[in-house]
């Protein structure tokens, strides 16, 4: 079935969204479980059997493909569970106007399923006629996983390294394909051209002659040129991308992986404009392989759904990316973090989040990936750190290993938010020759490397009383810069109000334009970098940073053309909008100005 709402809930974390599919799929909302921690999984698991009485067999991670069977075993239970849950909600929806009630509250007003239930209901019928439409109509919320496509660690037994297979992306990517489930794998974190080749060793990516596919592919990318290159290698391979899911650069939660200056209304403008080229090109490549492949070819083209994420926070931008844009869906995740009916989210946790403001979002580098990661200051995983530190005991015991990818001290590999690297790592820095200042920021670099792959985690065990005795109490959390303007624990009536233009959740009068503060972000992000650089530029530092501040340039002019001409959107903020760009563009030219000072060495 279509979807029948205009936004889903992205991943968030690896704990965050583990269970939101039980929790929102019947009322129809999409919604992305993360695939790192196969163990997080099988203890969650072994608490849902028991609550619904399943049966349960224990996967130790002594049996050979257990990661893949873990995953495998959770999806094919929330898939279980959240088909009985709809299935009991149809029933009790057709015998309770409540039930009903509560499903068309949440759906946007311009739904049209809504007007068809009224027309239905305002005319005589029975239970029976009741029924039957519920069951045409009311559809059940997608359940997708999500891959991070480099965390895919090799793994070993007994010494010895074990095949690609068994690597940690790739046995995800096993456990979702063997799952029942019907849905969305969307690959994050770039471009695994080994990881996506191993796609077609599973039947259901593949397209049937009705152009059906059981198993979508969703790849979230930051701009048309990266969706054009992946699209097209998978393409070759006889799969199809369903979905490119465009993100902010910056103005997003988690992992951002900063363009080189390319602001999210441009990049989106691109995809409006070459869209049904895309589509297009990528089928006749994907037809041609799949007659090489001796595959059935579907009989129509295939379609290219674009959605869009970052920074959204009003059911104006809302509506704009849908409208404008003709973006297919609208990912909603940092607010979602304050709505315990929809995601996994501690107590203390949850108190930091709504009373969070713009200074206590951070783009740090506490990430082992070595990719910024916005973060919350003082989240109680840091405040551990900090303790450790503090006592000489710096790192994480890395009971997990999800980021033990640095081979700089042993092919096996280490996590540098570990102990054991980070004492190496100090070792090594003690044997240097370096001025106290120096010696001092190395160490604070060292040191700052978080275990995210434990912290992002904790909050699912927190919420549903489980022992964190091997991962500690400690919780990383990696909401947007949006977080600053939801101040309070919303329901999911509330947030979806507030989505679809029925009601406000933010209180607060500055928020500004998600669009300007992308901009805002980035400036002061290449501010960030320039200042970096605190001796003579390179010609290739100073090339990055002059392609940098030209399509920076660019976005502005965009934006200017574009608010310039609008009608009948964003009229409260338009002409401000129009000022902060003026502004922007001259501290742009002062800062380099500024950096053109420096000589190239």
């Amino acid at each position: 079935m279509n979807r029948l709402h205009t936004f889903h809930i992205p991943v968030m974390g690896i704990g965050f969204t583990l269970e939101t599919p039980l929790k929102v799929s019947h009322y129809g909302i999409d919604s992305a479980i993360s695939l790192v921690d196969d163990g997080l999984l099988e203890k969650l698991r072994k608490m849902y059997c028991a609550i619904f009485e399943m049966s349960y067999t224990e996967i130790s991670d002594q049996q050979e493909d257990y990661r893949a069977e873990r995953i495998t075993s959770y999806l094919n239970m929330i898939n279980s569970l959240t088909a009985r849950k709809f299935e009991e909600f149809k029933k009790s929806a057709s015998e309770k106007s409540n039930e009903l009630k509560a499903y068309f509250s949440l759906l946007p007003d311009t739904a049209s399923i809504k007007e068809e239930f009224k027309k239905f209901t305002d005319k005589y019928f029975n239970i029976g006629e009741l029924k039957s439409w519920i069951s045409e109509n009311m559809a059940i919320g997608s359940i997708d996983v999500n891959i991070m496509t480099k965390v895919d660690r090799p793994n070993f037994k007994h010494g010895k390294k074990l095949p690609a297979e068994y690597n940690d992306a790739h046995a995800a990517l096993r456990g979702y394909a063997q799952s029942d489930l019907s849905s969305s794998v969307i690959l994050s974190a770039g471009m695994n051209p080994r990881l996506y080749s191993y796609l077609e060793n599973f039947e259901d990516f593949y397209p049937n002659k009705k152009g059906e596919i059981r198993k979508k592919i969703t790849l979230k990318v930051s701009d048309y040129r990266s969706a054009q290159i992946q699209g097209k290698f998978l393409a070759r391979k006889g799969l199809w991308v369903s979905e490119f899911r465009v993100e902010s650069g910056l103005n997003c939660g988690g992992h951002a992986f900063a363009t080189e200056g390319f602001l999210l209304g441009p990049i989106l403008e691109v995809f409006k404009g070459q869209r049904q080229e895309l589509e297009r090109e990528s089928f006749e490549i994907l037809s041609q392989s799949l007659s090489e492949k001796n595959r059935e070819i579907p009989d129509e083209p295939l379609t290219i759904k674009i959605t869009a994420q970052g920074g959204v926070g009003t059911a104006e931008e809302h509506r704009f990316l849908l409208d404008y844009y003709q973006v297919d869906s609208v990912g909603w995740g940092t607010p979602f973090l304050l709505v315990p009916e929809a995601t996994s989210v501690d107590v203390l946790t949850l108190a930091k989040l709504a009373k969070a403001k713009e200074n206590d979002v951070y783009l740090s580098n506490i990430s082992p990936l070595g990719v910024p990661f916005n973060s919350l200051r003082s989240n109680s995983k840091d405040v551990e750190k900090t303790i450790l530190i503090g006592s000489g005991k710096p790192g994480s015991l890395c009971p997990k290993q999800y980021v033990a990818i640095n081979y700089e001290f042993n092919e096996k590999g280490l996590c540098t938010a570990s102990r054991l690297y980070q004492k190496k790592k100090i070792q090594a820095l003690q044997e240097e020759t370096n001025p106290p200042e120096m010696y001092k920021e190395k160490y604070a670099q060292i040191v700052e490397k978080s275990c995210i792959c434990v912290g992002l985690g904790t909050a699912a065990l927190l919420v549903n009383h489980l022992d964190t005795v091997v991962e500690g109490p400690g919780v990383s959390v990696c909401p947007g810069p949006n977080i600053a303007y939801f101040q309070k624990i919303m329901s999911l009536q509330e947030i979806t109000g507030h989505i679809y233009g029925r009601n406000n959740c933010i209180e607060r009068t500055d928020r500004p334009n998600m669009f300007m503060k992308e901009l805002g972000i980035y400036i002061d992000f290449l501010k960030e970098r320039m200042a970096e650089t605190k001796a003579a530029l390179t010609a290739k530092q100073a090339q990055y940073f002059s392609n940098f501040s030209e399509n920076l340039h660019g976005g502005i002019n965009y934006y200017e053309a574009l608010f310039s001409g609008l009608n009948g959107w964003f009229e409260e903020t338009k002409a401000a909008m129009l000022l902060e760009l003026k502004a922007r563009r001259q501290e742009l030219r002062l800062i380099m100005v500024e950096k053109q000072t420096h000589t190239f060495r």
